[in-house]
């Protein structure tokens, strides 16, 4: 037997292994299987496919796991309908994400000597900017290390309702000076993911934002995780996009087509190049 010989039987062994322990195969089952890929010189999880031992979407989930990859192709595990890149991670569209992925990467969010937070702006409301920055962050969590998300809309907070986070202290408690235990959540089903929660809102969160005791937390948390991401409210709904930005040192710009207003979009820009920020782009949401 050679080493690639070797080295298929253990994949396949492994992926047999997770199956069993997750999705009820049997040693029987597994062992047919085997004997089906043999004969017809198929994979190991097209053959329990083909054997009716388990479906498609539980082979990729297994085959994730194999390689630490994860996501949730389960309807029971309940993860909201927009998280499309935890949902059905291998569509076409999610390639969309991984590429944007790539890009901030490359020009401003992965330099290890500056590394900064990232803030997705855009200039009204509706523009799909909290659709765009869950998924990204998503995105994020499936590379090494750890992701947190920071929903800063302390105006309209919504990430806490798409990632299954009960309300309760976040953000808002931590600029107004109130320490609370276990502010940061874990994401459950994404285990290098976790959110901090815009928290109550509060009727001065200009002047929360303002203060510096947002950019002392976010160089504190660069320190905590690997990736920081940040939600914000609309550019039109005041300048909290504007500051939160210049304290995360880089931003995306979010426009929708045809809904986004070249005035409002080309505004957005000329303000965030007045503010010490790297603008990694501005996406047009077509989803």
């Amino acid at each position: 037997m050679n080493s690639s010989q070797e080295h298929r039987i253990i994949e396949d062994a492994s992926l047999g292994d997770i199956l069993r322990r997750t999705k009820g195969l049997t040693a029987e089952q597994v062992r047919q299987t085997l004997e089906h890929q043999q004969t017809h010189q198929v994979r190991f999880g097209d053959a329990v496919v083909a054997l009716g031992f388990a479906r498609q979407v539980d082979v990729v989930w297994a085959l994730s796991q194999q390689f630490h990859y994860p996501y949730a192709p389960t309807a029971e595990q309940n993860l909201h309908e927009e998280l499309v890149v935890a949902n059905d991670p291998f569509s076409e569209e999610v390639e969309a994400f991984r590429d944007l992925r790539s890009q901030l990467l490359l020009s401003v969010v992965g330099d290890s000597g500056s590394r900064s937070a990232l803030a997705v702006v855009s200039p009204d409301v509706g523009d799909g900017k909290s659709f765009i920055v869950a998924n990204l962050a998503v995105a994020f969590s499936q590379l090494p290390g750890r992701t947190l998300l920071v929903d800063a809309d302390l105006r309209g907070p919504r990430l806490h309702t798409v990632f299954g986070v009960q309300p309760g202290p976040g953000l808002s408690s931590i600029l107004a000076g109130r320490a609370e235990p276990n502010v940061i959540r874990p994401v459950e089903h994404l285990p290098n993911l976790y959110l901090l929660p815009a928290g109550v809102m509060a009727p001065n969160p200009v002047e929360l934002l303002q203060q510096a005791t947002f950019s002392l937390l976010l160089r504190e948390l660069l320190e905590k995780f690997d990736h920081v991401l940040v939600d914000t409210p609309a550019a039109s709904q005041g300048s909290d996009a504007r500051i939160i930005a210049s304290h995360c040192g880089s931003a995306l710009v979010i426009a929708r087509k045809n809904r986004s207003r070249a005035p409002a979009l080309q505004k957005l820009v000329k303000q965030l190049g007045k503010a010490p920020v790297k603008l990694g782009g501005i996406l047009m949401n077509e989803f």
